[in-house]
């Protein structure tokens, strides 16, 4: 199978002939740093064939800089992110396609919501704000939003949340404004919560309501977040913003898209605080995300 040229299969491949050194002996360095790789996926990734995704490759990418004597981040930087895999530590809206429907539609109706994804066009996410924070071993502390509705139906009071904790314990649910936490349930063999979001008041047709919340995950040691944060979005949104907050900044990041029509990605700069953004307007329905390495 041929591979498909890029600037980090290149970049590889150049600097592998510069060092003079084989993939044999690449390989058996990795491994005496506690980096346990084969030759072929050495082989795969400078013809273009493979890309490093996962966190275990991005470890063995920042080891394989020191074997071949070049600066921090010089072939990370290069890297596209990580494709989307139905991530554990993904926040989604009802009715997310990566979601078992079976099992979501029972979740709902154990929380007593049969109809809930044929009726969210009566409660519209106008904006949504998501701060992640990221635990210095690079796994995800804790995750709070602050969301705009507009009520397109009269006597809304509530916002149905439904979260992939994938293995791990649920995480915990606070209510931060506006609203209060109603009833709760978990689906233990898919992973999957379902929460209510009380309005501190009903809103009806044409109003608008801003709530907050954090969701905070039991630890450390924190579940692993696969060094990427993104949500999927089955209807437009008007604004989406996104930061995500390091204890120890990453040497790269990058904010990616996928709809329908075109994806999208592009290198971001770590702010003084440590932490990046990046901005969706207009988005959806598709995938925004930010992944790092």
């Amino acid at each position: 199978m041929a591979g498909t040229e890029t600037a980090f299969s290149r970049a590889l491949r150049s600097s592998i002939a510069r060092s003079g050194l084989s993939l044999d002996r690449i390989q058996a360095r990795l491994q005496a740093n506690g980096i346990p790789i084969s030759v072929t996926a050495l082989s795969y990734w400078q013809s273009g064939k493979r890309q490093p995704e996962r966190q275990s490759s991005l470890s063995a990418v920042r080891v394989l800089e020191e074997v071949l004597g070049l600066r921090p981040g010089e072939l990370l930087r290069l890297l596209p992110p990580p494709r989307p895999r139905g991530n554990p530590r993904r926040r989604a809206e009802p009715g997310t396609v990566n979601f078992p429907t079976q099992a979501l539609q029972a979740l709902l109706e154990r929380i007593g919501a049969p109809h809930a994804l044929e009726q969210q066009h009566r409660l519209k996410l106008v904006s949504l704000h998501d701060r992640c924070e990221i635990a210095e071993d690079g796994a995800q502390r804790a995750m709070t939003a602050k969301a705009v509705f507009q009520a397109s139906a009269d006597n809304q009071d509530r916002w149905l949340l439904v979260y992939d904790h994938g293995g791990s314990a649920p995480p915990r649910l606070h209510a931060l404004r506006n609203c209060s936490a109603g009833r709760v349930e978990v689906d233990t063999k898919y992973g999957l919560t379902a929460a209510e979001l009380l309005f501190d008041r009903p809103i009806d047709r044409g109003d608008t309501q801003v709530i907050e919340y954090t969701l905070t995950n039991a630890g450390p040691p924190y579940p692993a977040c696969e060094n990427t944060y993104y949500r999927e979005f089955r209807r437009p949104v008007r604004e989406y913003l996104l930061e995500i907050q390091f204890d120890a900044p990453p040497v790269a990041c990058w904010q990616y898209s996928q709809t329908a029509d075109a994806e999208g990605r592009r290198q971001l700069a770590l702010d003084t605080t440590g932490g990046v953004h990046a901005v969706a307007m207009d988005f959806g329905p598709g995938v925004f995300g930010i992944s790092w390495g």
